[in-house]
């Protein structure tokens, strides 16, 4: 209740400050105080019922303050805001929240109509007691005494209520002018003032439009319902629009779904005799293309929560039929000839549709999560994404990769099963690297330096398989991008290890091992050692060894090359003649 007053205090001295215009006419910012308020009282949760208990609470503040009460509590003495009154904007306040507190209990029936359809008379009643108060209001602006923003302000309110009145009543053509006329009055207005209000107005177009591009789909326009389903995909049209738009792109599907009879799916047609399955295989490649144009993070998440919301309720009516199905073999008593049906091989193609949009979500989800894990942490005290949370998704799409691999119908496509093979190495490989980004964080070096080691030995692999499945590739997450970062990340955590003093009591004893080497003689292997960032680090040894080296001569004989050395013929021995008389000589020493 304080802080209602306060808001009133507010809104009040926001208003006398108005008077002080030039023209000296008294202001209302209708559009700014019915937002605030909505804002604030319990619209942001689309709470209804709280909003109009907040209106009638003011309207009755209001009233008590300007002393204009409406009899006492014995008797009931009806009066009317006239213009001769406005000596005051709040008398302008009070016409403002009776259209609203009559617009707020119509949108709580609205919502209870869903289940009791008697309430729609209620409804539309309270829709047009507030139309009628914005008339008023509107009458009560073009005073002279009001300044020109504000009976424009007026005017827009007017157009709006009065066309959701005739939306609610269908009346498309009257309802599709009352929009258009709002929304070139908060278009003029937006243009006119400042970018706080200018934010308001626009805000108040872009709510607008859903409900002109939906009477335009009802008169026929042939553009309408492809901006109607690319609204619908990015999460637009929320509230009163939402189901209307629903219902209304399902009619256009079942439409086009009568000329679709199959599909083809891994070199097999398959005929498609569910009308569910045919919308949604119809509208599959639109979700697709609206996926691959979203623009930030928050709408490509809601249109893959759509996706496999449909997904999910088309496979429970093919198991329906799969159910039906099957108790109509048991009937016939036929025998199975071991070949997939028709029907199981369509649900087959629904589950891997749905396995594979998880896939790709969870992938977004990890990109997104590991472009924030590299940036700095501006704030302290609150908690950024962890290599943890990355590892749950990898968790979740190699979940999804191994369901993947048991559908039936494929247990003998053996390119299909390389495929998801191939896949499931890659995100192997991501897991294993932010498994060891998690080790890192708690200094355990040497177990996050062996996962390194596999992350490369994964990527090694797809590597070598990917020759014969180039075409796999392309829908999956750069390898080679993965083992350059690996890399670099080894370097750091060596680095790291080495000048992380405080924890080398937790290395293992293998990584102790006493090594008198210096540095410089073992540069090519990783090993702790304390020593290095003492203050006598053993990094070469001095002074070195002695090396043998050639030894330099003396002096250099020139004049041997001119040296004529004497004849030695004489004292080289001659060779004997052969034949069986010299053998007898040699052994009884005649020739010597």
């Amino acid at each position: 209740m304080a802080s209602e007053k306060q808001n009133d205090a507010k809104v009040t001295s926001m208003d006398e400050n108005k008077e002080n215009l030039p023209d000296g006419g008294l202001g209302l910012e209708i559009l700014q105080i019915i937002k605030e308020s909505q804002q604030q009282h319990g619209l942001r949760h689309g709470d209804y019922q709280r909003y109009r208990g907040y209106c009638s609470r003011r309207l009755r503040r209001l009233r008590k303050t300007l002393g204009f009460k409406m009899g006492n509590r014995h008797k009931f003495i009806g009066k009317k805001v006239t213009v001769e009154m406005l000596s005051d904007n709040r008398y302008l306040l009070i016409v403002l929240m009776e259209a609203e507190r009559a617009w707020s209990y119509a949108m709580q029936l609205k919502q209870e109509a869903n289940t009791e359809p008697r309430k729609r008379f209620h409804l539309l009643a309270r829709l047009r007691k507030a139309a009628k108060h914005s008339e008023k209001l509107e009458k009560l602006c073009e005073s002279p005494r009001v300044d020109a923003k504000t009976k424009l302000e007026a005017q827009a309110y007017t157009a709006y209520l009065s066309g959701m009145v005739e939306f609610e009543l269908q009346e498309w053509k009257r309802a599709m002018e009352a929009f258009n006329k709002c929304k070139t009055i908060y278009e003029k207005l937006a243009s006119a003032f400042t970018e706080e209000l200018a934010v308001l107005y626009r805000q108040r177009v872009d709510e607008i439009s859903p409900n002109i591009r939906y009477c335009a789909y009802n008169i026929d326009d042939p553009n309408a319902i492809k901006d109607l389903m690319q609204m619908r995909l990015i999460g637009g049209g929320g509230g009163m629009m939402a189901e209307k738009l629903e219902s209304l792109i399902t009619q256009a599907r079942t439409k086009q779904a009568a000329t679709m009879s199959e599909v083809e799916w891994r070199g097999r047609t398959v005929p498609v005799k569910i009308d569910k399955a045919r919308i949604f295989l119809l509208g599959l490649a639109d979700n697709e293309a609206a996926i691959a144009q979203a623009t930030n993070e928050e709408t490509k998440e809601h249109l893959y929560e759509t996706l496999l919301a449909e997904c999910r309720d088309t496979i429970q009516a093919v198991r329906e039929e799969l159910k039906n199905e099957a108790k109509q073999r048991e009937r016939s008593s036929e025998v199975d000839s071991g070949k997939v049906s028709n029907l199981q091989f369509l649900h087959s193609y629904l589950t891997y549709i749905k396995l594979c949009t998880l896939v790709k979500r969870n992938e977004s989800m990890a990109h997104t999560l590991h472009a924030k894990l590299k940036e700095p942490e501006s704030d302290e005290n609150k908690r950024g994404p962890r290599p943890q949370d990355l590892i749950r998704l990898y968790d979740i799409i190699l979940q999804s990769l191994a369901e993947l691999s048991t559908l039936q119908g494929l247990e003998d496509d053996h390119t299909f099963q390389k495929e998801v093979s191939l896949k499931t190495l890659v995100y192997k490989a991501y897991r294993c690297f932010f498994i060891a980004q998690s080790y890192v964080l708690v200094k355990k070096w040497s177990e996050a330096l062996v996962l390194y080691e596999r992350v490369l030995k994964y990527a090694k692999e797809v590597q070598s398989k990917a020759k014969s499945l180039n075409n796999s590739l392309k829908d999956l997450p750069d390898i080679q991008e993965l083992i350059a970062e690996v890399n670099a990340e080894k370097y750091s955590l060596q680095a790291a290890a080495i000048l992380d003093t405080d924890e080398t009591a937790e290395v293992p004893t293998q990584q102790q091992v006493k090594d008198n080497r210096p540095l410089c003689d073992h540069l090519e292997t990783f090993r702790l050692d304390p020593a290095l960032v003492g203050k006598q680090p053993n990094l070469v040894q001095f002074p070195p060894d002695f090396q043998p080296i050639p030894c330099k001569p003396l002096f250099f004989d020139l004049a041997l090359n001119h040296v004529a050395f004497p004849p030695l013929d004489d004292k080289v021995e001659q060779k004997g003649k052969g034949g069986l008389t010299g053998y007898i000589k040699g052994i009884f020493g005649f020739g010597s």
